[in-house]
């Protein structure tokens, strides 16, 4: 994972799911104050409130916290296209390696 703070990461997940701090909150059941100090750095996340977030915004647990056992492991060599930057796209490749470790981990079967 990048050097990026848990609250960094979860104003990305709020991003990438296309969510309002206000969504989230109605979706999660933390008020927006809350969820605003969280990703400004003012409060630390509680281990519930970022299950909560991870479900709603469709990212791992792992994402947030940093604890990515894939990410150490894997080495990447791509070419940007589109505007796309390098740093998002290894980021939405580290997502589905950790999904699929998360689903090999939870005995769920890879459907092709």
């Amino acid at each position: 994972m990048s050097g990026h703070t848990v609250g960094e990461r979860i104003a990305e997940a709020i991003d990438a799911a296309g969510l309002s701090q206000r969504e989230l909150a109605a979706a999660t059941g933390i008020s927006q104050p809350t969820l605003s100090r969280t990703i400004s750095g003012d409060r630390v996340a509680k281990m519930n409130e970022l299950i909560s977030i991870a479900a709603a915004t469709g990212w791992l647990l792992t994402e947030f916290t940093g604890t990515s056992r894939a990410a150490a492991q894997v080495q990447c060599a791509a070419r940007a296209a589109n505007g796309a930057s390098m740093e998002s796209m290894r980021a939405q490749m580290l997502h589905f390696i950790e999904l699929d470790a998360y689903l090999d981990d939870q005995a769920i079967p890879a459907v092709l």
